[in-house]
């Protein structure tokens, strides 16, 4: 059992000390944060240690760290500590959850978050600091680049490459061979056929509501 210490005191935060306690090897130990967050002196009944302060109590070379923060920024805020804690001499792990169809023969990078029921198909390769939240397929010989969130039941077509520090929202589809350029924001339900450019953003057209009531309608 390694000893691990977590980034943040949000809900993702609260949600990695609950998958890497009941899946994995890993003994959660405290939390830290940057000092001005620091608001009390524990959370989730575990200590809570200014990030400035971290490595004096918590040697690097016993204890391994998780940066457990949303895609906040375009997920620069995340890439941050995580570059942050590296310098500071810490291993950053990874979760894969045991109720994942992981069957790429290349292992992610570090710090990445892979939550229960995604697929991940044979020659997938998946760089450091990545989330996929629940439910989605990662289809054959496609590339994630670093620093992306996303979010569930999306689907990435074989062949694809996801750029880096990019957002791809619920249920949003990609296409066969299609690269989405770096820092693109995919929204919610958007299907994406062609490459994208750099800094794109995508959005489906929204739901339209009908001039009537639902008892107007037979179903």
């Amino acid at each position: 059992m390694s000893k691990l210490l977590i980034f943040g005191t949000g809900d993702i935060a609260q949600l990695a000390k609950y998958y890497f306690e009941t899946d994995s090897e890993h003994t959660v130990i405290a939390f830290t944060v940057d000092d001005k967050y620091v608001e009390s002196e524990t959370f989730e009944k575990l200590p809570l240690i200014p990030f400035s302060q971290v490595e004096s109590r918590y040697s690097p070379e016993e204890y391994k760290m998780f940066i457990a923060i949303s895609y906040a920024k375009m997920n620069r805020l995340r890439e941050s500590k995580f570059l942050e804690a590296k310098a500071k001499g810490y291993v950053l792990v990874s979760y894969i959850s045991s109720r994942c169809s992981y069957l790429s023969q290349f292992q992610p990078g570090d710090n990445c978050f892979i939550l229960e029921d995604n697929t991940v198909q044979p020659f997938v390769k998946i760089g450091d600091n990545v989330t996929l939240w629940s439910g989605n397929h990662i289809g054959h010989h496609s590339e994630i680049g670093d620093n992306n969130f996303i979010s569930s039941q999306v689907v990435i077509s074989g062949h694809c490459i996801i750029g880096s520090n990019c957002f791809l929202g619920v249920n949003c589809t990609i296409g066969h061979q299609v690269t989405i350029g770096e820092q693109s924001l995919i929204g919610a339900g958007a299907t994406i056929t062609k490459n994208t450019k750099a800094k794109s953003v995508y959005v489906p057209s929204r739901s339209m509501e009908l001039p009537r009531s639902s008892e107007a309608i037979s179903i």
